[in-house]
């Protein structure tokens, strides 16, 4: 089937001219996750997974995706003659290298101009300089080839009140539009959809389990304009726009409206805006490349964010406490499958009044299934869970007060040394990382060592990073800061931030055996200020216990002992006043020190 539609797609690109053509993974937007409609490079390589990116020409085609995804990747692409290009590995030249390698003189390389970012365009332009190469950008090649494409989406919005968002849609474009005076810009063009729903307070329907709806935004100092489709509009959410000022156009007049502007000095994230916008930009305007404001402004929680994210997480914290005292409990003497454990979380969290969706596709991966990072079982295919070794689950829910974000590896019988071993290392990372002190200005480069270092000393380590922003009621992984410990050429780095949360999840992953991933979320906090300046540290919001018979104290220090201890100590002293007698003396085993 995939070897069938590449034949086609060949075709097309032949009659255009094409010699290269590249499909990401993207919408218009620049977004992680994208709405079926967008799901091109799924259609063309088979490959599932949110990140990657195919390159087709005459004799060949090759997917780039990362680390997280090399396994999964392997077994879907398997058969369809797409070869895997493992980013970051030794000897694998990246997408740009491999074009600049590849496309010879007077050649054409072709993508859809609203997929790719304006960063990403450029890097292909400076690459191919000089080879009188031709970019076709200004046609999606797939539109005559899927003809049974899902419908273009645009499901119903709804307001996020002030209550919950902490500050009003006048309040935060105020504070936008003092930020473009201070980088010299009259106007931005918001494309990055969480930006938009952020500054606006709005919600939408658009992409599985992030509140987004398709849509831009223009901000000058005197007008904002939302261009939107009018069947995602309910009348509360039109007239709430309405009465603050916001415009409301279209979507589809989004591009004319940028040919229109003329002689402005426009802010535009090159990272996130579509070459095919950049180019229509700058042809008769002053384009400032800086990453919107928006970004670090949503990155950075209010206290009213902050204080519905404490209530929030603690129920989070209980229904995936009830839930692992179920699967122990019951392990045995029912079937359990991932996909039937996965319905179970879910039916606890659809029991937190606030609950609005899931906040990502649950993971939940037994024995070799959670070597592969984001593993999704399906109905077709899925494993039965037996009375040994690990499930990990990674999952979380979208909530009117906040986004949730959880890992927990469940032993749900008798471990190998190995297993123990591995998870032991992995909970000593966690922790380790959850009592970091450091001084204002440390980026995630500087403190991701405290997680890796248990399983560094071992020879051990993860393929992806160790923490990622989390959306408030938005996307689950959220800029600009991360704790990543790879030099990154043209990356920009950010600092911790008072207000800012991430995710703390270390990992190990064995390849036909087992994965073990523990993850919490933390809030950025201001310490102590003496001479040496501003230290800061981690409040934790997750609550949940650790695997007791799964951690060794021969394979930690003293001190990380007694951290894992307190850190259990707490979690009994948080969750017990919420459970049953039964899961009060459960946890109480649970936790007791080791």
């Amino acid at each position: 089937m995939i070897k069938g539609r590449l034949k086609k797609l060949r075709e097309v690109m032949k009659e255009k001219g094409v010699d290269y053509y590249v499909i990401p993974t993207a919408d218009y937007h620049g977004s992680e996750y994208v709405n079926d409609y967008f799901k091109v490079r799924e259609y063309f390589s088979g490959f599932t997974g949110s990140a990657g990116t195919l390159l087709v020409w005459q004799e060949g085609a090759s997917l780039w995706t990362d680390g997280r995804y090399f396994i999964q990747a392997a077994a879907e692409i398997e058969g369809t003659g797409v070869t895997l290009m493992k980013m970051r590995e030794e000897g694998v030249p990246t997408l740009e290298e491999f074009l600049a390698a590849n496309v010879g003189e007077g050649m054409t390389l072709g993508f859809d101009g609203r997929t790719i970012s304006a960063k990403e365009g450029k890097g292909f332009e400076e690459k191919l300089a000089g080879r009188g190469v031709s970019i076709f950008y200004g046609e999606d090649l797939s539109k005559t080839i899927w003809t049974d494409r899902p419908a273009f989406p645009a499901g119903e919005t709804y307001l996020i009140p002030e209550s919950v968002a902490g500050k009003s849609l006048t309040d935060k474009v105020e504070g936008l539009r003092g930020k473009l005076k201070e980088l010299g810009a009259e106007s931005t063009l918001l494309t990055k959809l969480d930006d938009v729903m952020w500054l606006l307070n709005v919600r939408g329907r658009d992409v599985e389990c992030n509140p987004v709806a398709i849509s831009y935004a223009y901000v000058s100092m005197k007008e904002i304009c939302l261009f939107i489709q009018a069947a995602a509009l309910t009348g509360e959410v039109k007239g709430y726009l309405e009465q603050n000022g916001v415009t409301i156009r279209d979507y589809s007049d989004f591009t004319d409206f940028v040919k229109e502007r003329s002689g402005e000095r426009i802010l535009l994230d090159l990272r996130y805006c579509g070459y095919g916008i950049y180019k229509d930009a700058s042809t008769k305007n002053q384009v400032i490349d800086a990453p919107n404001p928006t970004e670090l402004f949503k990155a950075v929680k209010n206290p009213t964010e902050l204080a519905n994210m404490e209530k929030i997480y603690m129920e989070d914290n209980v229904a995936l406490t009830k839930f692992i005292y179920w699967l122990k409990t019951n392990i045995g003497k029912m079937e359990i499958t991932e996909v039937s454990a996965s319905d179970k979380l879910e039916q606890f969290r659809r029991q937190i009044p606030e609950f609005l969706d899931l906040s990502f596709p649950t993971i939940a991966g037994y024995g070799p299934n959670a070597a592969m990072m984001h593993y999704e079982a399906t109905e077709e295919s899925h494993a039965t869970l037996e009375e040994k070794g690990f499930l990990l689950v990674d999952s979380g829910g979208q909530y009117m007060g906040g986004t949730t974000d959880v890992t927990r590896t469940i032993a749900l019988g008798p471990l190998t040394e190995e297993e123990i071993r591995h998870y032991t290392l992995v909970a000593a990372g966690m922790i380790q990382m959850t009592n970091a002190r450091f001084l204002y200005g440390c980026t995630g480069r500087n403190l991701d060592i405290l997680a890796r270092e248990p399983l560094w000393e071992t020879g051990l380590d993860y393929k992806c990073g160790t923490g990622h922003g989390v959306g408030y009621v938005l996307n689950v992984h959220e800029g600009p800061h991360s704790l990543r410990w790879q030099y990154v050429r043209d990356a920009r780095e950010y600092p911790f931030e008072e207000g800012m949360d991430v995710t703390n999840e270390p990992g190990v992953y064995v390849e036909g055996s087992h994965g073990i991933r523990i993850e919490n979320v933390m809030v950025t906090k201001k310490g102590e200020k003496n001479e040496y300046g501003q230290f800061m540290h981690f409040d934790t919001l997750t609550w949940v216990p650790l695997e007791r018979s799964a951690l060794k104290a021969e394979y930690l220090t003293d001190r990380q002992r007694q951290w894992i201890n307190a850190y259990q100590k707490t979690v009994f002293e948080k969750l017990s006043p919420y459970l049953t007698e039964d899961e009060k003396a459960w946890l109480k085993g649970e936790t007791a020190e080791i």
